[in-house]
């Protein structure tokens, strides 16, 4: 038997569907509630595609030439996206995570940054995915366990989908106030009003977009939280929730994913792209000091 690409698996089961974790980039691989998929799934066999479900510290999207300038210090991190020239998706998507809780329906996984060339800093991080009667709660946990004060931020890459529509049927919103444009490296140019090309606010169906695009100044619920949806046809809607500190949501779709003519990722971030050096949305924790964070996934009739 060969072995999984994508290392141990932890399936997690409730009355209410299941659900499964792939302990490299602690990605969320799979989740099913009742008879329905929320997760495009990918062959057993095939590493993690475009970081599908991984988590992303400490820093999501990308910086400009791996290169980062912050409190008078300049410092160069490997380029992970050559075809682009960028330091992509932070320093774990690739690490095996180990679990340090595991039961029926939740389990919590947990890998460090270890200080390297670009990264000097030593943070602890945890990640804790639970079942819900209506889908998945995710919640994050960063600790700075080293000597130095270090900037931080935090992402997750799901992919989405409503397993019984073709992805392109399906209608997208999301509410905010302003969007990234970018170059053709993927990077911020600059951040501009939200305009009619790209807003979501009224839902559009993704067969009609072609998206790579962060948006900022989200509007909050009573509960504090800001969403993402997707909308099927029948009136079934599967809701992103991103909780405090989320403050930017990235919508992705790509014909590249297998199995899928269409995938969607809709990515609850802390950042946008290249934060490293705008200083946009970057956290820093103080030695012994904590972030938490938490997202989820419900699907509603």
């Amino acid at each position: 038997m060969s072995s999984d690409p994508t290392g141990r698996r932890f399936v997690l089961t409730s009355s209410a569907g299941s659900a499964e974790i792939a302990q490299v980039g602690a990605a969320l691989r799979a989740l099913r509630i009742g008879a329905t998929d929320l997760v495009p799934r990918y062959p057993d066999a095939a590493p993690t595609p475009a970081a599908s479900g991984v988590v992303l510290v400490p820093w999501p999207n990308r910086i400009r030439d791996g290169r980062w300038t912050q409190r008078g210090e300049t410092h160069q991190l490997a380029i992970s996206e050559p075809k682009l020239g960028n330091a992509s998706h932070g320093l774990l998507r690739f690490t095996p995570y180990r679990p340090v809780a595991e039961r029926a329906d939740a389990v919590s996984l947990a890998a460090e940054v270890f200080p390297q060339t670009g990264y000097p800093f030593h943070l602890d991080t945890r990640v804790t995915y639970t079942l819900t009667d209506h889908g998945l709660d995710v919640a994050h946990r960063i600790v700075n366990v080293g000597t130095q004060t270090a900037p931080v931020a935090v992402g997750t890459h799901p992919y989405l989908f409503i397993s019984d529509v073709p992805t392109a049927d399906l209608r997208v919103q999301l509410d905010a106030e302003s969007w990234f444009r970018t170059d053709d490296r993927s990077l911020p140019v600059s951040e501009e009003p939200l305009d009619p090309p790209h807003d979501l606010r009224v839902p559009r169906r993704l067969g009609d977009l072609d998206l790579d695009t962060a948006y900022a100044g989200l509007p909050r619920g009573a509960d504090g939280r800001a969403r993402g949806v997707l909308h099927a046809p029948d009136g079934r809607r599967l809701e992103l929730w991103a909780g405090r500190d989320f403050d930017f949501l990235q919508v992705f779709t790509t014909d590249r994913y297998p199995g899928q003519d269409l995938a969607v990722a809709i990515e609850p971030m802390t950042a946008p792209a290249d934060a490293f050096n705008s200083g946009r949305g970057l956290r820093w924790l103080e030695p012994g000091d904590a972030w938490d964070l938490q997202w989820g996934l419900a699907l509603h009739s």
